[in-house]
């Protein structure tokens, strides 16, 4: 904050941000004819987009005071956007301006009272937000002058003429030495301690409370040859701003061996390290200014090192550091990060490759896997400057004294009508604002480690030199055995930290035939191999991300844990250098099953073998794969069963349930017991040998096993197998051992019994249709079984024969094969490992609302937990939401620990922390059953009841079925009493879009094309044909949540002074406040027919149809007809 004053004395406390799209009313409303006789007519919307830096100031009051925007090319064409370098180097021989640290004012507009404080500030804050930055230059017309604020900070240069017309330019210069000048550095006196101190104490105190209070002075009068302080001052100012204690380093050296990439030591350190670093916050930006006077201390040391306890924030100086990649059985406290002498040089230049460069491209990139791919690229720029496709490829290499640094190559991106349909790039770029020859895809990016901290600064130039405005690199998912695919494999590339992951969009299931001619174009709807998306432009460039170091370990990759990962790393502004995932068998997502669309175990609709393509976590996580057997909370460190440990800050914990191997009653069947005469002992766990035909199936690696094992050891024989349990897995098990050629009268599906009165189905209809498959593959069911032995009672290695009592007579089975989803479980070591560290678990881990578990660090979801007896909840877990959802909100509740655009939480207090949170994401679960049937069902989250009872309720509301499940075309909706959908079920012989119809989940039912009236009136006989219908294709689309809440704005706004809103009207209706002779919807309907609330909805439709048409062509708007 910072108080300005107008010429009158009045004052203004005001603040400069980033300029945001919403700010463009306000700024257009600030433009004077002056203005645009000194900038020319702009299009605010196009330079926000084209520029590297727009800023606006605001009051206190957030009313826009002021307005620049900063593109790294002039303005009024008086040179090429890729060689306005020698124009003005003609001007001043001794101006030493250079891309890497001009600027050029393409805006400035402010309130007139305030313009010159106004723009002393907007000047002030460009050269704080960019230190690189020395010189802005401001181009206009001759004749005019630059006006009373401008003028305070611009001097003249000189005059230009003209590319295109016979008019004639002035060129301005603001230097940075006049606003925010280099520091000047010297070495430090014992007198400087009493400056000093305050600077330290503002910090940290910690320091102080240890080594006493005159540790600073100590320091300083220790210096010797090998040990520093050095301090810099303001020019201007006569009292010392910063510290820094630097010493020699013996523990580190850079040398490398190449054969294990771990440290060798080979003569003397070739390093220095930074001991102790403090810096006013007002000359933070300066904090590289240090670098080179202490290189000079240390002529012969070429490395600069700083390690940096985790939850310290990244601060300025060490951005421009690199940071060294820990080892996985890494357990140091800190992050180290390095810096070379090289890093210092300013000469840096980005230029366009000749086929000279090729020596020393060959060199920078020889030991990089994909070297040849680099050279091929590069061979065809050379040859032809296109691809073999016809498309254009540039490419670009970075050059510090004359030697090659960096090198990258870049083509048209030809997909660009796909990547716009298939990923959000708009909540980064305004589409409709750039040429299509502006969009550029990176293929390869290498540069140097010693100049990464020009990353940035090399893309920046590659959109420049190129005409291009944004920049796109696609990683596509490597194969099992991590080697990469051809031919879509991409160079790896160094930038990937310094581009944005762009979120990959919810497709439409358009049915082709159905809509003919009014289909979508191929560009849309082809189908490609998944990759996820990274992307860059112009706006992005100066733009800081926050890096947070601090350890985030996740323990389990559950569908919770995944979205919460997802969640973190989908942060633009952020960058987590330290994501950790500790899974038994990895990542999730490897497609490792080629069953079609059979899968042993259920869907829960949360991800897919395509989701984690798009996401490629594996490129922001590292990823552990073992199991977790103990928790140190006081060293803060995860065991795992191979003995390592995993070191955390924040630890994670979403194991979920696993089905647990059955432990049998022990019951003689000879005797002829059932049920009732049995004791059977629920949290017994089975302790004896694991038979090899026995399969627990919890993830897709079990799966993997399990298929296999089955190919080579039983499908060609005449064995049975048996399926035990009561879940949906089952079925999907059994469709999947029939669909791979074992036959229906060897599977044994066994049922132990009931829990409760609920199937897992919970309807008759589906569960009968699906009860007559099984018959008619000759499928035998057992209901009311509980298995009584193994092989009766011997060694169980292999499983040859079960044995089951039931309610009457037990029998016994023999088989080859035995798949077990008889209940599902926390696993016994993880619960060992939780019941061991002292966390509170009782038949679950105990969390409070806010995902916290009895100690502070450690936070829990997902089934493994249940939430406190104080809430006095316990029907309620997070097993009755959805897991998505889940990881969502646990994500949001730790991002404001560490995003600083987010308000921090305030906490309840203790005696008001009493409900729950109700999330209201839908439930779902499908699969193939034995059928086949195609089965989906989606629920709002609710405590189980079986759905007669759910029926019977008086306020249930409207079921609307059609088609009949045995026939394999049943489809169901129930609508609530509100008019909203609040469960589907499918079952059909034929695939269907699921997507699609999980969209149709909290809609109102008008919005369904009147459903309910239609249905009434025997209009709608099938609900699979009705939704195929073109209609219904707005209603899948990504963005028509938006366009509802857009809707809900104009209804809930007054757009006239002395109208209320319709929703303000809405509630005086139903609170009785109006007396009316006529029904209250008519009442309604006629207010909102003849008011501007129907011609603004009309227009936000339109607008919505006319924006997502390239999705959305069946719809006509006016002008097409």
């Amino acid at each position: 904050m910072t108080t300005i004053t107008s010429p009158r004395g009045r004052k203004e406390v005001v603040h400069c941000r980033r300029t945001e799209s919403q700010d463009v009313y306000c700024i257009k409303s600030l433009i004077r004819k002056f203005t645009e006789k000194l900038f020319g007519r702009i299009n605010i919307i196009y330079l926000l987009e084209k520029a590297n830096l727009a800023i606006t100031l605001c009051n206190e009051r957030e009313e826009i005071m002021a307005h620049a925007a900063f593109l790294d090319y002039p303005n009024w064409n008086i040179s090429t956007e890729d060689d306005w370098l020698p124009l003005f180097s003609e001007l001043d021989s001794e101006l030493q301006c250079t891309p890497l640290n001009t600027l050029f004012m393409h805006l400035f507009v402010s309130v007139e009272e305030y313009s010159i404080a106004c723009c002393k500030e907007i000047i002030r804050t460009v050269f704080k937000a960019v230190p690189e930055l020395h010189f802005i230059f401001l181009v206009i017309p001759a004749y005019m002058s630059l006006g009373s604020a401008l003028v305070t900070v611009f001097e003249p240069i000189g005059a230009v003429p003209c590319l295109t017309f016979e008019d004639e330019y002035c060129i301005y210069i603001c230097p940075r030495h006049h606003h925010c000048p280099q520091l000047f550095i010297r070495i430090a006196r014992v007198e400087d301690h009493d400056d000093l101190m305050p600077i330290f104490m503002r910090h940290d105190t910690s320091l102080k409370e240890t080594y006493g209070e005159y540790f600073l002075a100590e320091l300083i009068d220790a210096q010797d040859e090998e040990n520093y302080s050095v301090i810099c001052e303001d020019a201007e100012i006569p009292f010392s701003e910063a510290s820094s204690d630097f010493g020699k380093s013996s523990k580190a050296s850079l040398i490398i061996d190449e054969e294990d990439f771990r440290p060798v030591y080979k003569g003397e350190s070739s390093a220095f390290c930074i001991q102790l670093f403090c810096i006013d916050e007002k000359y933070e930006t300066r904090s590289l200014d240090f670098m080179q006077f202490v290189f000079g201390l240390f002529p012969h040391k070429d490395f600069c090192v700083i390690s940096v306890p985790h939850l310290t924030p990244e601060f300025i100086l060490i951005q421009n550091f690199i940071r060294i990649v820990p080892f996985n059985n890494s357990i140091l406290d800190n992050d180290l990060y390095v810096f070379h002498r090289a890093g210092l040089l300013k000469s840096i230049n980005i230029r366009l490759a000749t086929t000279n460069d090729l020596p020393g491209i060959e060199n920078l990139i020889k030991t990089l896997n994909l070297n040849q791919s680099i050279l091929e690229d590069y061979s065809k720029y050379n040859m032809f400057r296109r691809d073999r496709d016809g498309t254009k490829v540039q490419t670009f290499v970075a050059e510090v004294l004359n030697q090659i640094v960096g090198v990258s190559i870049i083509r048209d991106e030809m997909d660009i009508e796909y990547i716009r349909s298939h990923y959000n790039i708009e909540d980064f770029i305004y589409y409709a604002h750039h040429q299509r020859e502006e969009h550029g895809h990176v293929h390869h990016f290498v540069l140097n480690p010693i100049f990464q901290h020009y990353t940035k600064y090399f893309l920046k130039e590659i959109l420049r030199l190129s005409f291009k405005n944004c920049l796109y690199y696609p990683i596509y998912p490597q194969t099992r055995e991590g080697k990469f695919q051809n031919p879509y494999a991409h160079s790896l590339t160094s930038a990937l930290h310094y581009l944005v992951p762009v979120r990959p969009r919810r497709q439409i299931v358009y049915p082709l035939e159905e809509l003919g001619i009014n289909a979508p174009s191929k560009e849309v709807s082809k189908d490609q191999p998944p990759y996820a998306l990274y992307h860059t432009n112009r706006k992005l460039m100066l733009e800081p991300k926050v890096t947070i170091n601090a350890r985030i370990v996740v323990v389990g990759a559950s569908n919770v844990g995944i979205s919460f990962l997802e969640t973190l790393v989908f942060c633009p502004h952020l960058k987590f250098n330290n994501l950790t995932l500790i899974s038994i068998h990895g990542l999730p997502g490897k497609n490792l099953l080629h069953t079609g669309l059979r899968k042993f175990l259920a869907s829960d609709h949360c991800f897919n073998d395509k989701d984690y393509a798009l996401m490629s976590l594996c490129s922001w996580v590292n990823v552990v794969v073992g199991k977790m057997i103990g928790i140190n909370r006081a060293a803060k460190h995860v065991i795992l069963s191979n003995e390592k440990i995993v070191p955390y800050d924040h630890l994670i914990l979403c194991t979920g349930q696993q089905y647990q191997i059955p432990c049998p009653t022990g019951a003689d069947i000879t005797k002829l017991l059932t049920n009732r005469e049995i004791q059977e002992e629920k949290k017994q766990r089975y302790t004896g040998k694991i038979p090899s035909n026995l399969f627990t199936l919890n993830d897709e690696e079990d799966c993997l096993k399990a298929l296999k094992w089955l190919k080579e050891n039983f499908v060609f024989s005449k064995g049975n197998v048996i399926i035990y349990g009561n879940t949906i897995d089952i079925y999907t098990t059994i469709e999947t051992l029939l669909y791979i050629g074992i036959s229906g009268s060897r599977i044994y599906l066994v049922q132990p019994p009931l829990n409760s009165n609920i199937s897992c189905i919970n309807n008759f209809t589906v569960e009968n249709a699906v009860q007559d498959a099984l018959l008619y593959n000759d499928v035998t069911i057992y209901r009311e079984a509980i298995l009584a032995q193994w092989n009766d009672g011997e060694y169980p290695d292999p499983i040859t024969c079960a044995s089951f009592t039931t309610t009457t007579k037990p029998f016994k089975i023999p088989c080859d094969a035995f798949f077990s989803f008889h209940e599902k479980n926390v696993d016994y070591e993880t619960f060992k490992a939780l019941n061991d560290s002292c966390l509170v678990y009782d038949g679950r881990l105990v969390i409070d609302t806010t995902f916290h578990t009895n100690d502070i660090t450690i936070r829990a979801a997902g089934p493994l937990t249940k939430f406190s007896n104080r809430y006095y909840a316990n029907e309620w877990t997070h097993s009755s939401f959805s897991s998505k959802e889940i990881g969502f909100q646990l994500a949001a509740t730790m991002l404001t620990l560490f995003d600083p655009t987010l308000e921090p939480v305030i906490e309840p207090p203790g005696d008001l922390d009493r409900l729950i949170p109700m999330y209201k994401g839908a439930k779902m679960k499908g699969g193939v059953l034995p059928g086949p049937f195609h089965y989906l069902h989606v629920a709002k989250p609710m405590i189980p009841t079986p759905l007669e009872v759910q029926i019977s309720q008086g306020d249930f509301g409207l079921q609307i079925i059609t088609g009949k499940a045995k026939k394999g075309n049943y489809f169901r909706i129930h609508v609530n009493k509100y008019q909203m959908v609040e469960t589907i079920t499918c079952l059909s012989i034929k695939p269907f879009p699921a997507s699609n119809y999980i969209a149709l989940f909290g809609q109102h039912e008008q919005v369904l094309n009147n459903l309910c009236s239609r249905y009434s009136e025997g209009l709608i006989t099938d609900l699979y044909s009705f939704f195929e219908e073109p209609w219904a294709m707005a209603i899948f689309h990504d963005r028509f949540i938006d366009l509802k809440k857009e809707l809900r704005e104009i209804l809930a706004s007054k757009e006239e002074e002395e109208l209320p809103s319709v929703e303000i009207l809405a509630r005086q209706l139903v609170d009785e406040e109006i007396n009316l002779c006529e029904k209250p919807k008519k009442y309604l309907q006629k207010f909102f027919q003849e008011t501007i609330f129907k011609a603004e909805v009309e227009k936000s439709i339109l607008d919505f149809l006319h924006y997502n048409k390239y999705h959305l062509p069946m719809y006509a708007w006016p002008g097409i007809i």
